[in-house]
């Protein structure tokens, strides 16, 4: 950040300088991220969950109130749905969206994955093979 001394009677050029450098110093920290799609294990997740259903992308756009080629278009990450479209897709197709502090990730994940794997015959530790 440049700082000036402004004294009296300093020229307004100087002024409008000093503001237009502030302005521009505070905004260079923030920077808005721009999709330019869906992450692909998300579009990916929401086509194999529409699939299990036997929907087509009709089906899940009539459920939604969007057009085929809407939904086409969100699954290929050639456009990024508004919030609320994204959460009425994943809620029409039984899923939701989470937020999870970062250094809990790994740990729902984990759940997820064993949630997917089938059960199996758990014995305790202490188990005869006979058992």
């Amino acid at each position: 950040m440049i700082q000036y001394n402004i004294s009296r009677g300093a020229s307004p050029a100087v002024i409008c300088f000093m503001a237009s450098i502030m302005a521009h110093d505070s905004k260079k920290h923030i920077r808005p991220l721009r999709l330019n799609g869906l992450p692909a294990d998300l579009r990916e997740q929401m086509k194999v969950e529409r699939l299990k259903r036997g929907w087509g992308q009709r089906a899940l756009g009539a459920a939604v109130g969007l057009p085929q080629p809407h939904i086409s278009a969100i699954e290929s990450g050639e456009i990024v749905p508004r919030f609320d479209t994204l959460l009425d897709i994943v809620r029409v197709l039984d899923l939701d969206l989470l937020l999870v502090p970062r250094s809990l990730v790994p740990a729902v994940q984990s759940l997820i994955r064993a949630q997917k794997e089938p059960e199996s015959v758990e014995k305790p530790l202490y188990a005869s093979d006979e058992e």
